[in-house]
């Protein structure tokens, strides 16, 4: 496996990653409904960042990505997924340790994301790396319109949690 920055030449596939990782979101009640996948604007965000990392299997072919941009001094992601062939292979580990490193290396303070707190591939996933779920008295304004969003897109605020992780 081969992580490397992204580039627009790759949006397509990610698109095709991230509607072929929805499925498992939904398997594990985590999203429903038709599935949706990011826009050019938001993967250009995470690109005019630096911040969009791809990872390749051995024929140079993307099985997954993680998006990102800064905000308030900390590395927000936006977006990671992998494919369903090839979860549970360390592939999303590699590529947020990745985003991670490049955040590290720009002197940020940390890293939030939001995600589904049940699914075992979610919050337990991101806590075993040293995030922590954030209570509300804790949100950030960025943080509270993010879940804000997310509900009017149609995902469960209940199922919905905000984490920080502080380098």
């Amino acid at each position: 496996m081969l992580i490397r920055p992204a580039t627009t030449a790759d949006f397509d596939a990610l698109r095709a990653i991230e509607l072929a990782a929805f499925e498992t979101l939904r398997a594990a009640g985590a999203v429903s409904g038709v599935p949706s996948a990011s826009s050019d604007q938001q993967l250009e965000r995470y690109l005019d960042h630096g911040l969009l990392e791809v990872a390749c299997n051995h024929s140079g072919d993307p099985i997954g990505f993680c998006g990102g941009y800064i905000a308030e001094r900390l590395l927000h992601i936006g977006e990671m997924d992998v494919h369903p062939n090839w979860q549970r292979q360390g592939v999303g580990r590699a590529l947020l340790t990745a985003s991670l490193d490049k955040a590290r290396a720009q002197r940020l303070d940390g890293a939030t994301l939001t995600t589904d707190r049940f699914a075992p591939f979610n919050a337990p996933f991101y806590a075993g790396i040293g995030f922590r779920p954030l209570a509300d008295r804790e949100l950030p304004s960025r943080l509270r319109a993010i879940l804000d969003e997310e509900a009017k897109i149609g995902l469960d605020p209940a199922r919905r949690v905000a984490m920080m992780l502080r380098f």
